[in-house]
């Protein structure tokens, strides 16, 4: 473990920052040593290998220790990717004899004459031989570092997966069977049983192995490692989220070239362009399995940045550590404080709305039921640099069932939408949730709306009678008074009085797909849209309207509209709508769910 106890050989790690000092020059200096010894390292080109040709392959089979085993070529798969060979080989030697390749091994580096040529990557599951695809060192190396970032896939407010955006690795189709990556075997600790298994399929459609028990970084101590403790061949594990509550991703360094590291031989995620720190790992235990072997590791000291995670490898660099965004979980039930969980979170397009929402529905999943009638209200912040405004998370979900679903995809969408808009600016800063939780289905459902007149002129109130339904026979009534406008014309007005969701998609349908200007009308749209504890009447009449950039322009006059309309099909921001809202009415129904929408009518009579 080096010189863990000695801090004046480490940076020290700290909310995201490194102190200063004589420390870099040290670090510089171990680096250096490393970059002599690692920039020695041949390469054994992809057209020079051969059926028949024997090498050795190095990983841990415990603790910390790499250990060689044997690789005999079987030959070279070509196109199995585009554009990309797989190299087929046979191994033995060590435990592998009798766990075949494991989950863990991949990027174990393979050396033929001393030469490296490549990492373990890719194997046939339920096979009975260690049969396994290696990655060119060649396609990691130079398909690792692209020259421009790829763009991002972006999630709409109206969304409900978030691991949708995530791209699926390919098998290789051999010999009738499958060849596909080795899964990532990714340690979840902290985190409870039902949540692994409810986010389980879609984990493994990633590739990723989701296990539980396994601490994967949560008592890391402070202090950077020392460089020269990691070698081709170490385990690693990629760490998104250190804490009460922590998430690695395990696999094997393959290649060090200076302060640069290759690692895994294929992705991980396949996010691109990346902040990811990672941490030397040591193995506890290696589980032999009839599908897929496995290797048990855990985190031992933080080693530096995984910076890009691409089709053939994942790679960073050694001696720095990216800023991760502190996140807190405070629960309760009804009112009564039970837990908090703290942690530390990557910054992360894609994975730390994720991450949010996994950990968001293991608390609730710890102290709560997740099975059965349930409500769940959720308030905090999710705080970014550079904006005006923390994006404020309010919202009360009560249900039969799945309301630890809902809830925890309720505070990831808005983070998603924010992170994914565009603006680098927008950098994740700090999140604080509260969950408050309940046995009772605390839901309301509007069930009649009445008005006090079937008639009106300009000058008079009309005043709204909504009746709530809820469970056990629970009845609730709210009033609503609008005055009509002087000068108002004659025609029908209507009084839509509905819950949260359909006032948000008739307010906000022509802005939530269009492209934000700057990040503060992201962060305004999000905070604009409607909490689902309150009932919101509108009032609107059918004639045409129209929207510019998100505001109403209700009834125009007929040359405006005119003007309007020709402009609409050529100027971005204007939408037309079906009707024109005149005016809106909140109404606070408490501590309660509110489900359900009912217009009525009124004639406007002169």
């Amino acid at each position: 473990m080096g010189a863990r106890g000695s801090t004046s050989a480490r940076k020290r790690y700290s909310s995201g920052g490194y102190n200063e000092g004589v420390l870099r020059f040290v670090v510089a200096a171990v680096l250096a040593s490393a970059t002599a010894l690692f920039a020695q390292t041949p390469l054994f080109p992809l057209k020079d290998v051969r059926a028949g040709m024997r090498g050795v392959g190095r990983t841990v089979f415990s603790g910390s220790q790499v250990e060689d085993f044997q690789v005999e070529i079987l030959g070279v798969l070509d196109n199995a990717g585009p554009k990309e060979s797989l190299i087929i080989a046979r191994l033995s030697g060590g435990a592998i004899d009798r766990t075949g390749v494991m989950q863990g091994m991949s990027g174990s580096p393979v050396y033929i004459d001393g030469k490296l040529v490549g990492a373990v990557a890719a194997a046939f599951p339920f096979s009975k031989e260690a049969i396994s695809g290696i990655r060119p060192i060649e396609d990691m190396v130079t398909r690792a570092f692209p020259t421009a970032p790829s763009a991002r896939p972006s999630v709409a407010l109206g969304g409900t997966d978030i691991l949708s955006v995530f791209s699926k690795p390919e098998p290789v189709m051999a010999g009738g069977a499958q060849m596909a990556d080795i899964a990532t075997p990714v340690a979840f600790g902290g985190f409870s049983r039902n949540t692994l298994d409810a986010f389980a399929p879609q984990l493994r459609s990633l590739g990723l192995d989701p296990r539980q028990g396994v601490t994967a970084g949560a008592n890391l101590p402070p202090e950077l490692g020392n460089p020269a403790d990691l070698k081709p061949g170490s385990m690693i594990s990629v760490q998104l989220m250190a804490g009460d509550l922590s998430v690695g991703a395990d696999g094997t360094v393959t290649y060090i070239d200076g302060s640069r590291v290759y690692a895994f031989g294929h992705r991980f995620l396949a996010v691109g362009a990346t902040a990811l720190p990672f941490a030397l790992a040591d193995v506890i235990a290696l589980v032999p399995n009839v599908n897929t072997s496995f290797k048990l590791s855990a985190g031992r000291q933080w080693m530096g940045t995984i910076s890009q995670d691409r089709e053939s490898a994942i790679s960073g660099e050694l001696g720095k550590l990216p800023e991760m965004a502190p996140v807190t979980i405070s629960v309760s039930r009804e009112g009564r404080p039970i837990e908090t969980y703290r942690m530390r979170m990557v910054k992360d397009q894609l994975l730390s709305p994720l991450l949010i929402q996994m950990a968001i529905y293991s608390a609730i999943d710890v102290t709560e039921r997740t099975v059965g009638a349930s409500s769940i209200r959720l308030t905090g912040e999710i705080d970014f640099q550079g904006s005006p405004a923390p994006v404020k998370v309010a919202g009360m979900y009560a249900m039969d069932n799945g309301a630890a679903a809902q809830a925890s995809i309720s505070a990831a969408i808005p983070a998603a939408y924010v992170m994914q808009a565009g603006y680098d600016a927008l950098s994740l800063r700090s999140v604080t949730l509260n969950i408050d939780a309940s046995d009772d289905k605390k839901s309301l459902n509007i069930d009649s709306v009445t008005a006090s007149k079937q008639e009106a002129r300009p000058g008079e109130t009309v005043r709204l009678y909504i009746t709530l339904t809820g469970e056990n026979g629970r009845e609730v009534t709210r009033e609503a008074d609008y005055a009509v406008p002087i000068g108002a014309g004659p025609g029908m007005l209507y009084f839509t009085v509905a819950d949260a969701s359909t006032t948000n998609v008739a307010d906000f349908k022509q802005t939530v797909g269009a492209t934000p200007r700057d990040a503060g009308q992201v962060i305004g749209l999000v905070n604009s849209l409607h909490p689902n504890n309150k009932i919101y009447v509108r009032v609107w009449r059918s004639n045409t309207a129209y929207q510019l950039e998100g505001a109403d322009l209700p009834d125009p006059p007929a040359s405006v509209s005119l003007m309007l309309g020709a402009a609409q099909s050529g100027l971005a921001g204007i939408t037309q709508t079906r009707n024109s809202k005149i005016a809106a009415i909140e109404i606070d129904a408490g501590d309660v769910a509110v489900n359900g929408s009912r217009t009525v009518q009124v004639e406007i009579k002169q």
